[in-house]
């Protein structure tokens, strides 16, 4: 009889890749991961239960078939783990290195409820593919049938890749549109290298333009080319905009130098740090923690990003304030526990109420007036539940205080664009949010041939969920387009 390969999670307990020790990662912008050997890799995808109801899979939003390739991958089959696992995601290599697991499949894995811990899914899924990269089983889209109709996608971040990614399996011709002058969007200026390092994005930018997509970067929708010139271009257009208006601080002060926006700040780091690019606000200063007393106003991961990267930039201090407590922070709980091996104090239960500011000695480096100071601070505690049901912030009387800061980092949160008016675009119905307002499942718009998809539709979210709202929006645009031609053939 043959050995069982799986149900290994009473003998075998969970083991994650290495960690790189917090003294040495604190100094660089790799990853802090080390990747699984094959041995490790097969003998953790083992531990599978293969349960007959997979709540790993039920919870991960692209529905990625976790027990069969976790099964491939404890019997040697990698390729076909590889196969299985590229079927349902896009970009297994980049959820398997930035996905909550903690909150999504691993979180809901049935032998982590009974007290074996967690199959250690999102490290298998790195290594997969990975190891299909290195083997070059990863090969650029080859449509059978090169089709005549194109679609134009505003966006080069997740949910607009993985749009275009279908869209060429298809034979569709796509162009890309984006701002920026490298495609990925927050996959490569919004997360640091330490999480993501760039040359996995880099690469997969690659394959999509080997496999025929064609990317128009350093392309501001609205100024250098109008959303009617893309429609007219098109049969269809995708919006993937994401969100990128950054959520204010208020009270006095707030508007001192040296208060500035999460993206700007993590945008300035990629560029220096990961691709070596000059960037003035980073050698002046202004957006480089080197030296300074560092405070960061934020519980998601946005916020670690920031905390995180000011220690590797050498910041004389990091402090992140929150005005819940940790249970109840938004962010990942392992991202915070990585942030304070590496060093960051997290003040809990405080939130700035203004700032105050001061004129530096003329000639001083960096010399100006109004160059924030410190942070004017209100101790808090957790009251009754709010709307959502989360226990909603009380300031606690006579409990301010300041904090000292050369920096402070605004990682609130992102909204929407107007782009109703950016685009100058009648009849584009937004939501009371001022996110797209578009068909569950499908993405279609209120104007005939564009849909949207990603943060632009859901607000802030998660990466995945753009993932699967590009693959979703791909399967209902080419059913028009397939309606369309066979009206046209009539």
């Amino acid at each position: 009889m043959a050995k069982q390969p799986m149900l290994k999670f009473v003998t075998v307990d969970r083991d994650m890749p290495e960690k790189r020790d917090a003294k040495v990662r604190a100094h660089d912008f790799d990853e802090i991961y080390a990747e699984f050997a094959a041995a490790k890799a097969e003998e953790q995808a083992s531990r599978c239960s293969q349960c007959g109801v997979p709540y790993c899979q039920s919870h991960c939003p692209l529905h990625n078939n976790i027990p069969d390739w976790l099964n491939l991958t404890a019997t040697h089959r990698l390729e076909e783990a590889y196969a299985i696992s590229q079927a349902t995601n896009t970009f297994p290599e980049i959820c398997g290195r930035i996905c909550p697991q903690d909150r999504l499949c691993e979180g809901n894995c049935v032998i982590e409820q009974s007290g074996h811990g967690t199959v250690t899914i999102g490290a298998v899924e790195k290594y997969i593919t990975d190891t299909a990269w290195e083997r070059g089983w990863v090969k650029p889209a080859a449509p059978d049938v090169e089709r005549s109709e194109s679609v134009g996608i505003i966006g080069a971040g997740p949910g607009g890749l993985a749009a275009a990614d279908m869209l060429r399996q298809a034979g569709v011709q796509v162009t890309v549109y984006d701002r920026y002058d490298r495609a990925g969007g927050l996959l490569t200026y919004g997360i640091p290298g330490f999480k993501l390092e760039k040359d996995v994005v880099m690469r997969r930018i690659k394959q999509l333009e080997d496999g025929g997509v064609i990317f128009v970067m350093d392309c501001d929708v609205g100024k250098d080319i109008s959303f009617a010139e893309i429609r007219e271009k098109h049969d269809a257009v995708i919006i993937a905009t994401g969100v990128y208006k950054t959520r204010d601080l208020t009270g006095e002060g707030a508007d001192s130098k040296g208060i500035v926006r999460a993206i700007d700040y993590l945008t300035a780091s990629n560029r220096a740090s990961n691709f070596g690019d000059i960037v003035p606000e980073f050698e002046s200063g202004e957006l480089n923690a080197a030296g300074k007393k560092i405070v960061v106003i934020g519980g998601g991961d946005t916020a670690m990003d920031c905390v995180r990267t000011a220690i590797r930039q050498g910041a004389e201090s990091v402090k992140c304030l929150y005005r819940r407590d940790r249970a109840n922070m938004p962010g990942s709980q392992r991202e915070v526990a990585n942030a304070e091996e590496e060093g960051v104090e997290f003040v809990w239960l405080s939130a700035p109420v203004g700032f105050t500011s001061g004129v530096v000695e003329p000639g001083a480096a960096g010399a100006a007036a109004g160059v924030v100071k410190t942070a004017m601070v209100q101790r808090m505690r957790l009251g009754a539940p709010d709307a959502s049901g989360r226990q909603s912030p009380e300031v606690i009387d006579g409990s301010d205080y300041h904090e000292d800061a050369d920096i402070v980092i605004k990682a609130l949160g992102f909204e929407p664009e107007d782009l109703p008016t950016l685009w100058d675009t009648d009849g584009l119905e937004v939501t009371r949010w001022g996110t797209v307002r578009a068909e569950f499942g499908s993405g279609k718009t209120s104007l005939p041939g564009v849909y949207a998809v990603g943060d632009i539709v859901r607000g802030a979210s998660l990466v995945v969920w753009a993932i699967r709202d590009g693959r979703d929006c791909v399967a209902a645009l080419l059913e028009d387009l397939n309606a369309g031609a066979a009206i046209a053939a009539e």
